[in-house]
């Protein structure tokens, strides 16, 4: 059997974190559940950062499961974040990955404004104890997310779960929440674009502003939307589904899975949101037609 049959058969999670990013499992882990879920391949789309690729890759030739090779860039358009995905970008491209880092500093700084608006609001937290509720040395080209910092205010007694931490300190429009100035989402589909790789809107629920939504797909080069997400209501999905077949899209779908923290998986379970494998096709051709 032929790859490109291969890519055509089974299902596929195209949006997933591990520990190089936000997420609480290696990569292999997170090639491992893929398999256990039946999948026949899975993304990996760390934020700002494809550091933990390679090692998906030899678990996924391990495991017989095709790895994506992904990323999640963090932009803002309008004052809002807006996350971009990235498939089959050449992960050892030096000027893609001197923009992931430039981008993981400003994820520091942000971490850093966080902490000190959460001391203002008498939450007295700071990077050592982030790091030591981590329990493990930083991976190289890792970074410091917000469901770090949740779980440090769940440990520390400040929230009950991930979600409250999340929704009292640092969810959009929550007490402790920052946002430095970043990159826009037109001019991260073309870093994708230019390391080789196909660029699609993640998770455009979550934005609470379709008009917006659909302003930046018509300003840039996004290939794709991610219509299915743990996140999204049957109804949204059907909105997005359309939204992505009126502008010639490709549908993608993933979990988001960031592993389990206090017990609760977050967003999904891995394999919990899927599409048909065959889009793996649609996004390498559209790769090649870019080359």
């Amino acid at each position: 059997m032929d790859n490109k049959t291969t890519l055509q058969l089974g299902y596929v999670d195209l949006h997933s974190h591990t520990q190089a990013s936000d997420g609480m499992n290696t990569p292999a882990e997170n090639v491992q559940l893929a398999a256990e879920a039946g999948l026949s391949a899975l993304a990996i789309t760390d934020h700002d950062t494809v550091a933990g690729v390679a090692e998906a890759l030899a678990a996924g030739e391990r495991h017989g499961i095709t790895v994506v090779p992904g990323v999640e860039i963090s932009t803002m358009e309008d004052g809002k974040d807006i996350h971009i995905l990235g498939y089959y970008m050449n992960i050892e491209d030096p000027v893609f990955l001197e923009r992931l880092a430039g981008l993981r500093q400003i994820r520091d700084t942000r971490n850093e404004m966080i902490l000190e608006k959460l001391r203002g609001l008498g939450v007295e937290i700071t990077m050592e104890d982030v790091l030591k509720q981590l329990g493990r040395e930083l991976l190289p080209d890792e970074s410091i997310g917000r469901p770090h910092m949740a779980d440090t205010l769940v440990a520390k007694g400040y929230a009950e779960d991930m979600r409250d931490a999340f929704n009292k300190y640092l969810a959009q429009d929550a007490a402790a929440y920052v946002s430095p100035p970043r990159i826009r989402p037109q001019e991260a589909a073309q870093w994708i674009i230019e390391a080789g790789g196909v660029p699609v809107m993640a998770h455009p629920g979550i934005y609470g502003d379709d008009a917006l939504v659909a302003r930046i797909l018509g300003e840039s080069a996004l290939a794709g939307l991610e219509v299915y997400h743990s996140d999204h209501s049957p109804e949204d999905e059907q909105r997005y589904l359309e939204l992505a077949e009126q502008r010639e899209l490709i549908v993608t779908g993933g979990s988001d899975y960031h592993g389990e923290r206090q017990g609760k998986v977050f967003h999904g379970a891995l394999g919990s949101k899927r599409v048909p494998a065959d889009v793996l096709t649609r996004l390498l051709e559209r790769a090649s037609s870019q080359a």
